[in-house]
């Protein structure tokens, strides 16, 4: 059995700068052991499986599989299937905009001149202060006007304000210390992030910290976390549209555009597509 795949690069306007993502166009008759299987096999950060939607007002459902397991929402996959989806001409209901139903109910992505944005989910925020911060971090060069803050997407990120994106990329965690903040807080991970020089295109500086198997993984881009920031900004009253560079410890260059609209946060960036084949089930 041969299925329709892709492997997409997300939030980069270039190949091989970007966060991977693995697509399986057409994931319906396979059992969950046979998906995890598949994501376990790509080794990417997270693969996606679409099939068709349940709601009415959705063009898809799509189900997100880690190398470990099933994720409600996340936001790099997001945007990396409905490009590949939109690049394989799959039909929308609305113009301008394919709707997404995945575990956190359904996702609106918008499509225009500049790439594909989502619409942030809704998002519980709570203030978060420990000491271990500091020895996870090996710095203490935090911005003390800004609250470290739990933020709650269905996935779960804590967000570190630095005085600095200098900060930010100077930062060498400890990872037996980092796994024990990660586990305190609850969190899938934790995402730093500072100001950038004024005369910069971009005006943060983010890095997206994991522990995996009890070694330190940095994400490349991530959309899911860059969403939690961006309801903290406007949990803040902040509001202002702002660029996001991520992934410029990895060599990458990963930009995340951020816009908003009255109570809807739109999440954006650009796709291309690296392989477009076939898999054999």
């Amino acid at each position: 059995m041969k299925v329709a795949f892709k492997q997409v690069d997300v939030f980069t306007s270039s190949a091989f700068n970007g966060n991977p993502l693995a697509v399986i166009m057409d994931a319906q008759g396979l059992s969950d052991s046979q998906l995890a299987a598949i994501a376990r096999w790509t080794n990417l950060s997270e693969t996606t499986f679409v099939l068709p939607p349940q709601h009415r007002e959705a063009d898809y459902r799509v189900r997100i599989f880690t190398v470990e397991g099933e994720l409600p929402f996340a936001g790099h996959p997001t945007l990396g299937t409905a490009h590949a989806l939109l690049e394989a001409g799959w039909p929308v209901r609305t113009p301008g905009e394919i709707v997404q139903e995945c575990g956190v109910g359904n996702v609106t992505v918008k499509i225009d001149d500049a790439g594909l944005a989502f619409a942030a989910p809704a998002a519980t925020l709570m203030p978060w202060q420990d000491a271990r911060m500091s020895n996870a971090l090996n710095s203490n060069a935090f911005d003390l006007t800004q609250s470290p803050t739990v933020v709650d997407m269905g996935i779960r990120w804590l967000l570190i304000p630095m005085v600095s994106a200098e900060a930010v990329l100077a930062l060498q965690p400890d990872v037996s210390e980092l796994q024990r903040l990660i586990q305190h807080a609850g969190v899938s991970g934790i995402m730093p992030f500072g100001r950038l020089p004024a005369d910069e295109p971009e005006q943060y500086e983010v890095r997206g910290l994991l522990v995996e198997n009890g070694s330190l993984t940095e994400d490349p881009v991530t959309g899911s976390a860059n969403a939690c920031l961006a309801r903290y900004f406007a949990a803040a009253g902040q509001t202002i549209p702002y660029r996001v560079r991520q992934g410029t410890a990895l060599q990458r260059a990963g930009r995340v555009s951020v816009t908003f609209a009255g109570e809807t946060i739109w999440i954006g960036g650009t796709t291309v597509t690296v392989i477009d084949g076939t898999i054999t089930l």
